[in-house]
Parts: C-alpha cells; sequence; structure tokens
C-alpha cells in the first residue's frame, strides 16, 4: 500500500510511525504537516498525490484535505467529520471515506463487536474520554486501569468523559444472553492519549487498506472486526471482565 500523511500534531507523527511497522507498507508520503518521522527509506516529501491509494490525515479539521483526496482519487481515513456534499463525492467516485477513527470510534467498534455475540434482547453503551476537567457527577463509567472509574455526560451515540493529564480510554458495556445465560461485559482500552489516538487513526488506514470498507463513507463500527484487527495489529491491548 502507498499512503500518504498530513501529520499536523503528535498524533499524526505517531500515526505515521505505527503505519511504517506495516510490511505492506510500500511508501509514505509526507503531505506537509509537520515532521519527525525519521529517515526510513519509505517515507519521502511530497507536495501532490499523484502515485498514492491512501490519504490519512489528524487535521481536527479534516474537510479541506478530504476535499483534495476526493479530487485526486484516493480513499481517505480521517479522525474527526467531513461535510456530506464533500462526503460525496467518495461514494461519486467509488472511494472509501473513514470518518471517526478516534477514540469515540474505538469505543463504538467495541460494542459492535460485542453486540455481535449476543442472543436476543440486548442492552449496550459506549463511552470515550476527551480532553478536560473531570466531573464531579453525571453518567457513571468504569476505563481499565490507570483511568478507572469517571463520571461522563451523556452526546448522541454515548457517553463523553472529560480526563485531565495524558491518559485516555475507551469502553464499551453489553448486557444480554451469552449461551443461554444472562451476562455483563465489560470491555475497555486505556493508554497514553496521544498513543491510544494514533493507533484508532493508524487502525482506520490499514483496515481501509486491506479493503474492510468498501467504498462509500463509513465509521469504524462498520466493520467493527476489520477495524478491531487492524487495531490489534497497530498495539491495542483490550481489558474485558465478565460478569
Amino acid at each position: 500500500m502507498r499512503i500518504a500523511l498530513h501529520p499536523t500534531a503528535e498524533v499524526g507523527t505517531r500515526t505515521g510511525l505505527i503505519l511504517l511497522a506495516e510490511r505492506s507498507l510500500m511508501a509514505l508520503g509526507l503531505y506537509g504537516g509537520v515532521g519527525g518521522l525519521g529517515a526510513d527509506r519509505r517515507t519521502m516529501r511530497i507536495s501532490a498525490l499523484t502515485g498514492f491509494d491512501l490519504f490519512v490525515t489528524d487535521d481536527p479539521d479534516p474537510a479541506p484535505l478530504a476535499a483534495i483526496a476526493a479530487e485526486d482519487g484516493l480513499s481517505c481515513v480521517v479522525a474527526g467529520s467531513v461535510p456530506a456534499a464533500i462526503a460525496a463525492r467518495f461514494t461519486t467516485a467509488g472511494h472509501t471515506l473513514l470518518i471517526g477513527a478516534n477514540l469515540r470510534g474505538i469505543a463504538t467498534t467495541l460494542a459492535a463487536h460485542e453486540v455481535a455475540r449476543i442472543e436476543g434482547p440486548v442492552q449496550v453503551s459506549a463511552a470515550w474520554t476527551v480532553p478536560g476537567k473531570a466531573l464531579r457527577r453525571g453518567t457513571g463509567v468504569g476505563f481499565p486501569e490507570p483511568v478507572g472509574a469517571r463520571w461522563g455526560r451523556p452526546v448522541e451515540g454515548g457517553t463523553e468523559v472529560p480526563v485531565g493529564g495524558s491518559w485516555a480510554g475507551a469502553a464499551a458495556t453489553i448486557s444480554g444472553r451469552v449461551g443461554g445465560e444472562q451476562t455483563e461485559s465489560l470491555v475497555g482500552v486505556a493508554d497514553q492519549r496521544d498513543h491510544l489516538a494514533a493507533i484508532a487513526l493508524a487502525a482506520g488506514a490499514i483496515a481501509v487498506s486491506r479493503g474492510g470498507y468498501p467504498p462509500g463513507v463509513h465509521t469504524p463500527a462498520d466493520n467493527a472486526e476489520a477495524y478491531l484487527t487492524a487495531a490489534l495489529t497497530a498495539g491495542l491491548a483490550v481489558a474485558a471482565y465478565t460478569m
């Protein structure tokens, strides 16, 4: 695979380092942004996307870059979101756009993966951390240590949990019947924030490059198996507890 990367911060740089560990990576083109990826022979500075298959960025506002990728005929993976008008260009052109390859993406994918094991009715909730001052009340959420138990606030699609410092996490709680018995499972991850965010973005790139998402617009949970397999390859460590 030949990937063009636009790294804007530490997350983007770490994403590049994770991708360089992929044996199938033939070239990593650095399209603007920050540096810091060393002297790997597959890494090069580029000013155009010609000859690359996939474009990846950690830019918090990826719309302009996604538009360039769509115009140049590349599939694209972003940590944020892209306006519908730009996203539609990928579908029309027969390319893939994966949005939300971030901590929320990890949480919702963990939830989707576990739901597939449940028989009959299921209750599921997803939660992820965001930088911010810890709450003193709200919705209780459990993450693996060192993040641990926290208070969060409901948002669309799950629970957002402000956490100060350098740690971050993503988790899902699933209740239902497995093998005829009622169970409740907690699956989650916790790690240094930039590293975990880089795994989330790199996993999206790896999954798309392996054909895990067909042409069109997708989120990581649309193919939980492909995304989590890629995330585990990228170094994600998942903790699970079943009651």
